[in-house]
């Protein structure tokens, strides 16, 4: 199967090209599929045509949650538009499943909102810019990911009362900016692009001068905040002589030692044999110490969590590493099955293929029949809130639009999706057409989830 077809059973990552098609048939593919996807039908939003519920679609995802974590999970969501896009990706991935798509299969982020960029430190101690999130990453049309980031930045722009105005110019720039940058993708060589990288230096430079300086003191108080030591300073107390995390009920809270120690023995020794080799040897230089149940982010809100920490032979190194439970991508439905039989996997496996490095204890695990992945926690992970980004939010929607076509063009094959997208605009403006109309639903759909709590359909509670 080549990179232009569509697929009804996802590979582990988007194919590529066939290596025995001349480059000229490669952009041959991609203008046949405007065929398949018009870019000026991408400006249409149908509301009508969806073919499904969104309080359903969102209700739906509560099955494999902690049912005691729902009003959490209803209370974060119903806050604002904002973070009820936030938590949606279930319902965009309908909506967006229900248009006719390109065909030309790239691995999905899954959820390219714009507060889905952001920086963190490579194994080499570097701050790279890149994507960061990969829960529902599958194979997949390249423009859903385009459309995510698009229509969040006017939903984004709206929650900070950024003129209408400012959040059309950032979408057709974030667009504008992948295209250039997917053009310039398809004349690279493939050892070149699997290297290339957003240096944080370059990050930087996509900002005006005046804007740089509280970006960069930003970056800095957070780059040596958000580090093991850090979180070991802010969440732990000494108890009995041991380091335990501090409870925060119910966004963290102790388990008993029974569970503590199956976690131990099922999901944590699985995970270790997922490492490479040199990684497991240093694994097995820590010992777990403590672990929590925690609540993180806003779509992810009822899925077990867990927060551990473990402690270095000196016993003044601490190392956190969350261990998140993985179910179906939003996008199964749509697209077929991962070939990944475990989720965790497939979350590891598209987060290596979208970004340029990925940390050292990336893995996975199962517990309880349910299936997890691994990651350090913070670890010098960064992300540039919507306040922050207000005054540059354009300048940040360049940089964003550049990072998802690099990313997308290490799966995809960037010589078809250029000459899909061609030299002129008109991508650009269908997109900025489509994220104001889609604004506008999510802004019905979060009205519905409001009406929902109000007549006690749904239960919610303080989601922070």
């Amino acid at each position: 199967m080549t990179g232009t077809e569509t697929s009804t059973s996802s590979p582990a990552t988007a194919p590529g090209h066939d290596i025995r098609e001349t480059v000229a048939e490669r952009q041959a593919a991609g203008k046949a599929a405007r065929k398949r996807a018009p870019r000026s039908a991408l400006a249409r939003w149908d509301e009508a045509a969806r073919g499904h519920d969104a309080l359903d679609t969102i209700v739906a995802q509560n099955a494999i949650r902690v049912p005691e974590l729902l009003p959490v999970r209803h209370g974060r969501m119903v806050a604002s538009p904002w973070n009820y896009y936030r938590g949606a990706a279930a319902v965009m991935a309908a909506d967006l499943a229900s248009r006719p798509h390109s065909g030309l299969l790239v691995q999905l982020c899954g959820d390219a909102h714009v507060l889905n960029f952001g920086l963190w430190a490579t194994p080499e101690r570097n701050l790279l810019f890149d994507l960061r999130d990969f829960d529902e990453t599958l194979p997949g049309p390249f423009e859903w990911d385009v459309q995510r980031l698009a229509a969040s930045l006017v939903v984004a722009a709206r929650e900070d009362g950024i003129k209408a105005a400012t959040a059309d110019e950032a979408v057709v720039t974030a667009v504008e900016a992948y295209r250039e940058r997917m053009a310039r993708c398809a004349k690279m060589s493939e050892l070149s692009l699997w290297y290339d990288g957003t240096h944080v230096d370059s990050l930087i430079s996509y900002f005006t001068a005046a804007d740089r300086g509280p970006i960069e003191v930003h970056i800095k108080k957070e780059s040596r905040s958000r580090t093991h030591l850090g979180a070991f300073a802010k969440l732990t107390s000494m108890v009995d002589g041991r380091p335990r995390i501090d409870e925060d009920p119910p966004f963290r809270v102790a388990i008993d030692d029974d569970e503590q120690d199956a976690l131990t023995d099922q999901l944590l020794a699985g995970y270790r044999m997922t490492l490479q080799e040199d990684r497991r040897v240093l694994f097995d230089r820590f010992t777990l110490v403590d672990v929590v149940r925690q609540v993180v982010g806003v779509g992810s809100v009822g899925m077990r969590v867990y927060l551990a920490l473990f402690e270095g032979r000196s016993g003044s190194d601490p190392l956190f590493l969350q261990i998140k439970q993985a179910g179906p991508s939003v996008y199964e439905s749509r697209l077929g099955r991962s070939r990944h039989d475990h989720h965790g996997a497939r979350v590891i496996a598209g987060k290596r293929a979208l970004q340029t490095a990925t940390g050292i204890f990336v893995g996975w695990g199962s517990f309880q029949g349910r299936d997890y992945y691994v990651r350090q926690f913070r670890d010098m992970k960064i992300i540039l809130d919507i306040k922050l980004l207000a005054p540059c939010l354009v300048e940040f929607a360049a940089a964003c639009g550049e990072t998802l076509a690099r990313a997308h063009a290490r799966s995809g094959d960037a010589v078809a999706i250029s000459a899909y997208l061609g030299k002129s605009a008109q991508f650009a403006t269908a997109l900025c057409d489509f994220a104001r109309l889609y604004a506008d639903q999510n802004e019905r759909d979060h009205a519905q989830l409001e009406r929902a709590i109000a007549a006690g359909s749904l239960a919610s509670a303080p989601g922070w």
